[in-house]
């Protein structure tokens, strides 16, 4: 009987899985309509008294998308003293809607991975898994790590696309 060769095991490709950048913590949406007085306008006075009376700790480790879904002019500096409410209690939070919020969340995560710890490395970044992950995602990753790889290609070790591969230096 011929024994069974793993090609893919022997093929020395790293696999980058970008499902394992998603931070664990809950998304939530902050709304500022509901500081709103008749849903139109932020009436500073009644705005700063919530702000200090809110329990702000139930957004611990949290992720928070703030919004105004209303249609009214709200003041910059409003989002502002919610973002300064926030900070020691959300881990991260942004002006925008929950699509904002996991787009900043990658971008911080893609940001912190040091690309060269993939110096050299034949690359798969991993597609179709368990969770979804946004296409500008696999794009930034590209930007941060097309410099340093030898090649990359995407989808899984055993079926692959090709994506890129260094020029051979001629010297």
């Amino acid at each position: 009987m011929e024994e069974i060769i793993n090609r893919v095991a022997q093929s020395g490709l790293v696999t980058f899985n970008l499902e394992e950048l998603l931070h664990p913590g809950e998304r939530v949406v902050y709304d500022i309509k509901d500081n709103l007085f008749h849903g139109l306008i932020l009436r500073e006075k009644d705005f700063r008294e919530f702000v200090k009376n809110h329990d702000w700790s139930q957004y611990d480790g949290k992720n928070v998308a703030i919004i105004c879904s209303a249609d009214a002019i709200v003041p910059t500096w409003a989002y502002m003293v919610l973002a300064a409410k926030l900070q020691g209690h959300a881990h991260h939070y942004v002006f925008g809607d929950l699509a904002a919020l996991e787009q900043s969340l990658f971008q911080e995560a893609i940001a912190a991975v040091n690309p060269e710890d993939y110096r050299d490395a034949k690359l798969v970044i991993k597609g179709c898994g368990e969770k979804e992950v946004p296409t500008y995602a696999y794009v930034a990753i590209m930007q941060r790590l097309l410099p340093v790889a030898s090649s990359i290609m995407y989808g899984e070790p055993c079926s692959t696309v090709p994506l890129y591969k260094r020029p051979k230096v001629v010297a």
